[in-house]
């Protein structure tokens, strides 16, 4: 669940907030009638707002946690360059970044490029396919960084257009480097590893 590894506080401030009510438990991959449906054993999110703070209203301007900043060798420094140029997720020198199965999806839709056979993947993913607004991805963009052993993610979070984005990197420790293995788009319920391009 993406309320996983997040505080209070970050909840709170309504950026980081619940999936859409139709979004998919565990991260939009695809029912695997093999096995029983992931549960969440985190515990629940607590609102440690002030009790007389007015909940949000539809179309308010979002209040923006603090910009924090990146660790060097962090996830979030694996993260951020695809925030700083747009496409760089489907440039294949990057792929030194990406381990399966993001990878692989991402090399099938070089070969399909390459082939002449068209695109099969957005050339703005990471920014869940919203239109490209640098002035107000920079203003807005927040990263909230959750590492589990050799297990990441890192949740990013902006607005354009008066609509909040929201989209889930994982990543794994690889020879002791940050890799990532998925991008999931929590707004807009698709995950990387679930295309085919063929």
């Amino acid at each position: 669940m993406l309320a996983a590894g997040l505080n209070g506080g970050a909840l709170a401030q309504g950026l980081f907030g619940a999936p859409p009510p139709n979004a998919s438990p565990g991260g939009n991959a695809p029912a695997d009638e093999a096995s029983p449906p992931a549960v969440d054993k985190s515990p629940p999110a607590v609102d440690k707002s002030p009790p007389d703070a007015a909940p949000a209203q539809p179309g308010a301007p979002v209040a923006l946690p603090p910009i924090v900043p990146v660790l060097p060798g962090s996830p979030t420094a694996v993260v951020k360059p695809f925030y700083e140029h747009l496409g760089l997720e489907l440039d294949p020198a990057q792929r030194r970044n990406f381990i399966d199965p993001a990878k692989t999806v991402l090399d099938k839709s070089d070969a399909l490029r390459a082939s002449g056979q068209g695109e099969c993947l957005d050339p703005n993913m990471a920014l869940d396919n919203a239109d490209y607004d640098k002035l107000a991805i920079d203003r807005s963009l927040r990263t909230i960084e959750a590492v589990n052993g050799d297990q990441a993610k890192v949740v990013v979070a902006f607005v354009v257009e008066g609509r909040q984005h929201r989209l889930e990197w994982k990543l794994k420790k690889v020879g002791g480097d940050w890799k990532i293995s998925d991008l999931l788009s929590v707004t807009g319920e698709w995950a990387l590893s679930q295309y085919q391009c063929e």
